[in-house]
């Protein structure tokens, strides 16, 4: 990721300042402990001098004796784990769990840089605050059908409002699921407050859960970022657009609420077609419909939206005012 050294610095003090934490929370657990009771401690004193023998015997290459230590330091382990339990603490008490499982909270495995500080890299490049604090209020399963009318029809079909929700549910959903063998891109359309925002928050959430690289946008963002990066003065650094083109997925949102000009059709193309032709998966959502999206940006970009993405069409009533409704009863 292209970081400055302060920038990256910054990121590696936050892991820095985890494994602290985890530090200091294992210290107060097992000084808790001892103070419950006396043989905790003991067993602790002969777990270490026990694992400095085991040491010693390995520097001088005696595999025997050093099993036997292993066997003894196992069963030192067994007496913890029965002496918390039995004053009703579980057995990974010492051992609470890492922010990251993967890299153990150091960034790394190995020298290859782990999914979460890729995330970490970007999020503080595109400074994603906006992407963090919604991430908590979605979920595919919090997605409530009752919202969509089972009596609301598309104009000329038989889909209901509820029948076109369950279809894009599942789509998003098998989305996630086969990110990883299946090169896919959404375009989520239709009216305003239907949930096309929060079924992109859920995609964006799940596949960050994964270890996937997402940076999300809404429309103006994006453009005013690319925008920025053309038209800057000689003396002042560009933005690095690269990971706009690189990253797992890009999710685009609200398009069509942004000035619309030659310039936001034209960049609109070009990263569209670049992460197409890299297989890197785009999520976009939009009041608009397919016919507006023809006119107000160009045939070539329609076609590349209709060729390579799935279309999935919401309608209904706004669910925020439903909610704001049901609230005032």
């Amino acid at each position: 990721m292209p970081l400055t050294n302060t920038q990256y610095d910054e990121i590696m003090r936050s892991y820095q300042s985890r494994q602290l934490k985890r530090q200091r929370l294992i210290l107060n657990r097992r000084e808790e402990i001892d103070r419950l009771t006396p043989r905790m401690a003991e067993l602790n004193a002969e777990t270490a001098h026990i694992s400095v023998a085991k040491a010693r015997t390995l520097l001088n290459g005696k595999d025997t004796s050093a099993e036997e230590i292993s066997d003894r330091l196992a069963a030192i382990t067994a007496q913890k784990t029965e002496l918390l339990r039995s004053l009703g603490y579980p057995k990974d008490y010492f051992d609470p769990p890492y922010h990251c499982t993967d890299c153990k909270d150091t960034g790394y495995i190995g020298n290859r840089r782990c999914h979460c500080l890729k995330q970490a890299s970007l999020d503080l490049i595109y400074a994603q605050s906006n992407l963090t604090s919604v991430l908590g209020e979605a979920g595919f399963s919090r997605f409530r059908l009752d919202y969509y009318a089972d009596d609301l029809f598309a104009p000329g079909t038989d889909i209901s409002a509820r029948k076109a929700a369950q279809n894009a549910y599942a789509r998003c959903l098998q989305f996630v699921q086969n990110f990883d063998n299946d090169f896919q891109n959404i375009l989520l359309f239709g009216d305003t407050g239907v949930g096309k925002t929060f079924l992109s928050h859920c995609i964006a959430g799940e596949l960050l859960g994964t270890g996937h690289s997402v940076i999300y946008f809404s429309a103006q963002q994006f453009f005013d970022r690319l925008a920025a990066s053309t038209f800057r003065n000689d003396d002042e650094p560009a933005p690095d657009c690269r990971n706009l083109f690189d990253c797992d997925l890009l999710i685009l949102d609200d398009l069509g609420t942004e000035m619309t000009n030659s310039f936001t059709a034209s960049q609109l193309f070009v990263c569209l077609n670049e992460r197409i032709l890299h297989r890197k998966s785009t999520v976009i959502s939009s009041n608009l419909n397919l016919q507006d999206i023809a006119s107000i940006y160009s045939e070539r970009i329609f076609s590349r939206i209709t060729s390579h993405f799935l279309l999935l069409h919401l309608f209904g009533k706004d669910i925020r005012v439903q909610k704001n409704i049901l609230a005032c009863k």
